[in-house]
């Protein structure tokens, strides 16, 4: 027989209007209570009666959850972590790939095809700040990543400025001096790039290092081959760099292939930083160093922001902006003997 309401509250030591709030996410729940609450749920198998509770609501406890890259292991890892939370809501995700495409972005925000989902959460690279705010006011949405809705929308990043200069004053407190960056795109207006260019001539200037435009490698997209094109530019320059900060750890790993192709020895003539933290650089050789975000709690604090939007009436939340939280791991392309994981800082 399957479990009910009931039983999970005597479960969890609860009322059952509590456990109604976890499974909804109607109301804000104590940390502590929602965790006991997930794990008597978990226990006894508890699934709520989704249709029913979607007549009554008048929601079809749908989301969509828009993405530039389906095969970005950032993305993908992220787009997991995302359907692992909706799961425990009982919300089922419909995942939508944009590649960065304005048309993409603005039907799935407007609506054009026939809208079925309740919110959305999305990674906008090509709308303007102005139409996410205009599409705000009507759908619920979560944005992920440096583009704002100027307050309109919640948001949910890490500050890619401060990580940037983060990872580029690790490579100046190893003594190197000529430090290069990889990931410039003055084609996108999305942030991402704006951002961790700004923290990384931050950190130079702090060090009393001027940017050098030679050393600062624009690319189409922020993938393998991209970084290897890159970094052999940067082989091939006057000056060789003796560091390099990518802006993707995508981009980092076709650097460390490029430079190994061509003899360079990492860490002790070139220490690379990525961003992201994906799992195949924690098994390159060397073992990539890298800006981490926590993905995760990207993906809880999305979801929550998306359950106080959706449950409340007439989408009336004050919009949130929240800064996840990231660190700094540190591994062996530029600590030789950092290890194959390395230690966390």
């Amino acid at each position: 027989m399957s479990s009910s309401l009931k039983d999970v509250a005597a479960r969890a030591g609860v009322s059952a209007r509590t456990v109604s709030n976890v499974v909804n996410g109607s109301a804000r729940v104590a940390t502590q209570t929602r965790q006991r609450v997930q794990e008597a749920i978990d226990e006894l198998g508890y699934r709520p009666n989704l249709a029913a509770r979607s007549l009554r609501a008048g929601r079809t406890g749908i989301i969509g959850l828009a993405i530039p890259e389906f095969h970005s292991p950032y993305f993908g890892e992220l787009a997991g972590l995302l359907v692992d939370e909706a799961r425990r809501r009982s919300w089922t995700v419909i995942i939508e790939q944009t590649r960065g495409d304005a048309e993409v972005e603005r039907r799935l925000l407007t609506g054009d095809s026939g809208r079925v989902m309740d919110g959305l959460i999305i990674s906008p690279w090509a709308l303007t700040a102005d139409e996410l705010t205009a599409t705000a006011d009507t759908l619920p949405i979560v944005l992920l990543g440096e583009r704002s809705s100027q307050g309109k929308a919640d948001h949910v990043a890490v500050d890619s400025v401060a990580a940037a200069d983060e990872a580029t004053a690790h490579l100046l407190g190893l003594g190197r001096r000529r430090v290069a960056a990889i990931g410039l795109q003055p084609h996108l207006s999305n942030g991402t790039a704006q951002q961790r260019t700004e923290g990384y001539r931050r950190a130079l200037r702090r060090a009393g290092i001027p940017p050098r435009p030679e050393w600062e490698r624009s690319v189409t997209s922020l993938h393998r081959e991209d970084g290897a094109r890159a970094m052999a530019e940067l082989l091939d320059g006057d000056t060789v760099p003796d560091a390099v900060f990518a802006f993707s750890d995508e981009l980092a790993l076709g650097a460390l292939h490029m430079a190994h192709l061509r003899g360079v020895r990492m860490p002790e003539q070139l220490a690379v930083v990525g961003f992201d933290d994906v799992e195949d650089g924690r098994f390159s050789h060397p073992a990539l160093t890298t800006v981490s975000p926590d993905k995760r709690q990207i993906a809880q604090r999305a979801l929550q922001c998306l359950a106080d939007r959706i449950y409340s009436p007439h989408n009336q939340v004050p919009a949130a902006t929240l800064t996840i939280p990231h660190r700094l791991v540190v591994r062996a392309s530029t600590v030789p003997d950092a290890g194959l994981t390395g230690p966390h800082t």
